[in-house]
């Protein structure tokens, strides 16, 4: 008697990039990105300012639309369906709903100014999720809790630090329940001695199993949080594999110059 042996499931990655190109005119940013970043993975970026690492977060969530090349989250391509092979560009509502299931975090804090922490995290769900108003009040409260700021509910943007503003931004972002998320130099615009605050909400949502795809110079965080790190130059992916192994014993002379000016 034979048996079949079943071929163990495949597990689809959260991002799948093949061959991702962008160019602003006659400038190529992005000149063929390959890369997958698991489901539960925390997968970081770094590279110089100009490499190409913001602007490939930005096509992730079709901020801006790539030129060549396959990009994809959760299966499906970004900003497009795909129909025998070819692809056709979704409309703006489409692109709006898939957004949905990816936060983004920027390097500026991006929050209404005239709306409370409270304010600025209702807004979303409940105009593009039509969660009812109490409940994502009750929501908010509990993501204002999370990340350290439940006693900041009423306060607006100006009345907060630089580190508060950033984890309102982040618990903004997870009041859409995402699937993904992108931090762009999350840390970049706060004084140094408000950054830990901001990694120690990260590392928290790391814990939990959050997909994160994270552009950032801060080396120590990448060391100890992520599980995978690519090294980007010029548009191009120079060195990947473990962050320890990477920034510990990188392969490629141009992650070594690099490394050297900011270890």
């Amino acid at each position: 008697m034979s048996y079949a042996i079943a071929a163990p499931p495949t597990v689809e990655p959260m991002v799948r990039a093949e061959q991702v190109h962008k160019r602003y005119g006659a400038v190529e940013v992005l000149k063929g990105i390959d890369l997958e970043v698991r489901t539960g993975q925390v997968f970081c970026l770094v590279g110089p300012s100009g490499s190409g690492k913001s602007t490939f977060l930005r096509c992730i969530n079709h901020l801006e639309r790539i030129n060549a090349g396959r990009l994809y989250v959760g299966g499906e391509p970004v900003g497009y369906r795909e129909d025998g092979g070819r692809l056709h560009e979704l409309r703006a509502r489409e692109v709006a709903e898939r957004r949905r299931d990816i936060g983004m975090v920027f390097q500026r804090f991006n929050l209404f100014p005239h709306r409370t922490a409270l304010e600025n995290i209702i807004e979303a769900p409940t105009r593009v999720r039509k969660v009812p108003k109490a409940r994502a009040r009750e929501q908010a409260m509990e993501l204002l809790n999370r990340v350290g700021l439940g006693d900041k509910a009423g306060c607006y943007p100006a009345q907060l630090s630089g580190g508060q503003q950033q984890r309102v931004a982040i618990a903004r972002a997870l009041a859409m329940e995402p699937k993904l998320m992108l931090f762009d130099e999350p840390t970049s615009a706060l004084d140094p001695e408000l950054v830990g605050e901001v990694l120690d909400v990260m590392r928290r949502l790391a814990e939990e199993g959050m997909t994160m795809v994270v552009v950032t110079h801060e080396m120590a965080f990448a060391r100890e949080v992520g599980d995978a790190l690519v090294f980007m130059d010029g548009g191009v992916v120079v060195e990947s594999g473990h962050p320890r192994d990477v920034l510990t014993a990188p392969r490629h002379e141009r992650t070594r110059a690099f490394l050297a000016k900011v270890l």
